[in-house]
């Protein structure tokens, strides 16, 4: 099991979680965090820090976000590792309710 980025991430960019994670598991996209699936350590350390509840179990994830799995392995072996927090997008709070944000990611 591994804990998992979906959809509410993009555009908003939180970075709360990163700091609390061991392993350093978490990479930074342009809009978008992910978690790398093979150095998460399952702590659920980073779930109860994100503002926008954006973190899940692979086993819990809400239904139509599965594709996040494969998303968050393909793009975390991309993007640069990220352990620190940053400040947010200036519109992320703009975005913290909107769905189906998927055509929006920037790889």
């Amino acid at each position: 099991m591994t804990f998992v980025v979906t959809e509410t991430c993009i555009k908003c960019k939180l970075t709360d979680c990163v700091e609390v994670c061991p392993v350093d598991c978490f990479h930074e996209g342009p809009n978008m965090l992910v978690i790398d699936p093979d150095e998460c350590i399952d702590c659920t350390l980073c779930e109860p820090e994100c503002p926008v509840e954006a973190i899940f179990s692979e086993d819990e994830l809400p239904e139509g976000q599965e594709q996040f799995i494969e998303l968050n392995r393909e793009l975390s072996a991309q993007w640069p590792v990220i352990t620190e927090i940053k400040d947010p997008p200036a519109d992320a709070d703009d975005w913290r309710d909107v769905k189906d944000k998927l055509s929006l990611l920037e790889r």
